[in-house]
């Protein structure tokens, strides 16, 4: 086991893998992971990625974009394949791709709605992971973390609450499957995040009506309710547990999701 850092070099020299890292908490934990001495593939689908790297790599920071649609296998496995060619070895896995696309009650989903939300939030975890663990498996060790969600127990968006629960299992299970091979997988559980305005929408509907726009606050009321804080999180604030989790502070802990909700257990 390599020794434990404190000196706000935890990740020096690290490869680190940041999906959904275009803007948002993806985009927070890479700024701080460079801080960090990290050297950073930053993975989307949006060419937004690759100011975000350009950025970075004007600081000094080893980062490179790679554009990459996750939802299927094809472009989990080009983007681990590219990350390990241009770096050598992939250290920790950020999977931070995913997101609520509709908020009304479940049997206002049609189901083409509900597969969309599915591919979105469930698959590029499961594809990512499947990617890089023979990458780790071969190299001798890893961390995994899992971006999950406090919306495991929430309302109006039932079928990405689904997707984030098939998060939470995948992350026990592999922890357990892979902890042999010196693998350690974990997640965080955000809930609501306070960030600027997306620049590429997850393609949200507008509310079309009052019914519609009622539903999509009550998910919003409902959110801060269950945070004792009574208020969403920042970036900072979620990207900080994120950090830990990868880093070898958390050393022994393996197999776990983190809520990061103000108390929202999730």
């Amino acid at each position: 086991m390599s020794a434990l850092r404190f000196d706000g070099s935890r990740f020096q020299d690290r490869v680190m893998v940041i999906t959904g890292a275009a803007q948002g908490i993806g985009r927070r934990v890479a700024e701080r992971a460079a801080a960090e001495g990290a050297r950073l593939a930053l993975v989307d689908r949006a060419d937004l990625v690759r100011e975000v790297a350009d950025e970075l790599a004007a600081e000094g920071i080893d980062a490179i974009a790679l554009q990459a649609d996750l939802e299927a296998f094809e472009g989990a496995e080009r983007a681990m394949a590219e990350a390990r060619a241009y770096f050598g070895r992939i250290d920790i896995l950020v999977n931070n791709v995913g997101g609520a696309i509709n908020f009304k009650p479940f049997t206002e989903f049609t189901p083409t709605e509900v597969s969309a939300e599915i591919t979105r939030s469930l698959m590029p975890t499961l594809w990512c992971c499947r990617a890089v663990l023979p990458v780790m498996v071969e190299q001798g060790g890893g961390v995994i973390v899992n971006v999950s969600s406090a919306a495991t127990r929430g309302i109006h968006r039932i079928p990405y609450s689904a997707a984030k629960g098939g998060v939470n299992a995948m992350t026990a299970s592999l922890a357990f499957e892979y902890a042999e091979h010196g693998i350690r997988v974990v997640a965080t559980a955000p809930g609501g995040t306070e960030a600027p305005p997306r620049r590429i929408s997850r393609g949200t509907p507008e509310p079309r009506n009052e019914t519609e726009q009622a539903w999509f606050q009550a998910h919003i009321d409902q959110t801060e309710q269950s945070c004792l804080f009574g208020r969403y999180g920042t970036l900072d604030e979620m990207a900080a547990p994120i950090l830990f989790m990868a880093s070898d502070e958390a050393s022994y802990i393996t197999g776990s999701v983190l809520p990061v909700a103000g108390g929202d257990l999730g």
